[in-house]
């Protein structure tokens, strides 16, 4: 067994000891909203840059405030940030290691703007910049791909959600987190039938709403660990121009759940199937895509904003053994560090 696979099976424990801090956030809560920010900013790469675009869909839908992402080159290169003394500043890293992610909570800081940061690491850099500091507690990553410290961002990002606004219905929900993750896992079977037909050396992932961070985060495991040259696009987006790539032969992955933009993605993958492009799906709450290829679906119960907890693993899941019917070890991709400093 892979360290990539152990710390997949690792996920729902870590969300268990994450969801116990959930009132230790509180005080983070009170201090957004006694600062009224405008909006929030967020900094992050690789993995992390795709929690922080589950955290604007997420705190746009639920706090209303307006999220946007840090251009972290304008803090350290070019040396003109923007003015953000109004702003709720985020980091994001799983290492805290990230000296661009770490600068624009400094700039923040000096600014006078409230600062936060996510990490697994409570001595980083980034925990240093920060006010106020979300631990991720996830455990030694040994596996270059990020798993566990993925899903815990975006845990951290929904229990940050909750200590904004309050919501027992929501709070209730989060709890079921571990136990979707679970059931996630047990879709393996599921996940090495997908692995067995979808060996192209290329692939579109699809995605919308919550779940386009999911097409994000699937697109780069399958690019790291499986070397397949994977782009995921809005499903709304693709529309605009890459939709002329999907010619007969084009594999696509459709990641979905039930929701609002769910009758539109169906209607971009029946479009897809009737052009001749092989499609796969991997759901969470839906029926079976006709005419897709192979699938990895679950039923979790969960609302559509969680639902890219166990979408994740199903897609790590994937992921992991797509690697290994490639003939690739997905703990160590070439060309890579767990830490990576820009």
């Amino acid at each position: 067994m892979s360290a990539f696979r152990d710390e997949i099976a690792e996920q729902p424990g870590v969300a268990e000891r994450l969801l116990k801090q959930t009132d230790q956030l509180s005080p983070i809560g009170t201090a957004i909203r006694n600062h009224a920010p405008v909006g929030v900013l967020i900094a992050a790469r690789g993995s992390s840059d795709n929690a922080a675009v589950y955290a604007k869909y997420l705190l746009q839908y639920r706090n209303r405030i307006p999220v946007t992402l840090a251009a972290p080159s304008l803090f350290t290169h070019y040396r003109t940030p923007p003015r953000i003394d109004r702003f709720c500043v985020v980091g994001i890293s799983q290492s805290g290691e990230s000296p661009d992610v770490a600068a624009v909570l400094e700039e923040g800081r000096r600014q006078g703007a409230i600062t936060i940061g996510i990490t697994n690491h409570a001595d980083s850099p980034l925990a240093s910049a920060a006010d106020f500091l979300i631990a991720l507690g996830a455990g030694a990553e040994r596996s270059v791909p990020a798993s566990k410290t993925y899903t815990a961002s975006l845990l951290a990002i929904a229990i940050l959600s909750t200590a904004i606004d309050p919501d027992p219905a929501f709070e209730s929900a989060l709890h079921d987190v571990p136990g979707a993750m679970t059931a996630a896992i047990a879709c393996e079977e599921q996940a090495v039938a997908l692995s067995k037909v979808a060996l192209g050396s290329r692939l579109a992932v699809l995605g919308r709403g919550f779940n386009l961070a999911t097409a994000e985060e699937l697109a780069l495991k399958l690019t790291e660990t499986s070397y397949v040259l994977a782009r995921a696009w809005s499903a709304a987006d693709f529309l605009h121009g890459p939709i002329a790539v999907a010619e007969n032969g084009f594999p696509v992955l459709v990641v979905e759940s039930r929701g609002p933009t769910f009758n539109h993605t169906r209607q971009i993958a029946s479009r897809l199937l009737g052009n001749g492009s092989p499609v796969f799906q991997i759901a969470d709450g839906t029926d079976e895509l006709a005419g897709a290829r192979a699938a990895i679906r679950l039923q979790s119960g969960l609302p559509e904003s969680l639902t890219p907890f166990p979408l994740a693993v199903a897609g790590q899941l994937f992921a992991y053994h797509l690697a290994l019917a490639r003939g690739v070890d997905p703990d160590r991709p070439r060309a890579l560090n767990k830490v990576t400093r820009t």
